[in-house]
């Protein structure tokens, strides 16, 4: 039997904690815990071990992009983080992506939209909504001197791998990238892998990153 999952739900909005917490728990995804600043989200995360953390990026005492460092720098299995944001184009999700959070979402996500990126980064995935992560990237990476991302050597990639980090970078899904490259996904599945593992990459997000900032793809 697959064991529930958690998730803590971290964001000083009283309404959006209930709302996330009504759609989550409609569809049998326990929450945990709830917080009201970063410093709470810290933890919450120590005391419950969540799956995965929804994330406001705007929070009194301690900030999300903060809490989200804290979270991922700990030692043992850290918890997925998705950040929340109320605006489409905004500087410090970026530094949460290179920080290591799995990805983003829009407060006013759908709530089919919202259960399917829990599940996803749960399974080991990564949120990426190409219209706005894609955004993102492309505006920061090749300029923000403040973020600092470790360039990873691509000549350990096999040609086919450098072809699917260059789709990845533009936001395509494992089932996107099977119908490109007329391979199953499975086999998408293990390129994928091995490219994060070649590059020690945390998860797809950071594989888009540092597409952008090795100039593999250019904005």
């Amino acid at each position: 039997m697959t064991t529930a999952l958690r998730v803590v739900v971290a964001d000083d909005q009283a309404l959006v904690r209930a709302g996330f917490r009504m759609i989550l728990t409609a569809d049998g995804i326990e929450v945990v815990a709830e917080a009201t600043n970063g410093a709470e989200a810290v933890d919450a995360v120590r005391r419950h071990r969540p799956d995965v953390v929804l994330m406001d990026i705007r929070m009194p005492e301690m900030d999300g992009l903060a809490a989200t460092r804290q979270i991922l720098s700990g030692t043992g299995a850290a918890p997925r983080v998705i950040m929340l944001t109320t605006f489409d184009l905004d500087h410090y999700v970026y530094a949460a992506l290179t920080a290591g959070a799995s990805g983003f979402l829009l407060k006013d996500v759908t709530p089919e939209h919202l259960v399917n990126a829990v599940r996803l980064v749960r399974d080991g995935d990564a949120m990426l909504a190409p219209a706005i992560t894609r955004r993102l990237v492309e505006r920061f990476a090749q300029r923000d001197a403040d973020v600092p991302v470790v360039h990873r050597d691509l000549s350990v990639l096999t040609p086919r791998e450098l072809e699917v980090l260059g789709l990845l970078a533009h936001g395509l899904s494992n089932s996107e990238l099977a119908g490109r490259l007329h391979l199953s996904e499975a086999t998408v599945k293990t390129h994928v892998a091995r490219i994060l593992a070649k590059l020690g990459l945390r998860d797809r997000v950071q594989a888009v990153v540092v597409a952008y900032r090795t100039g593999l793809v250019n904005p």
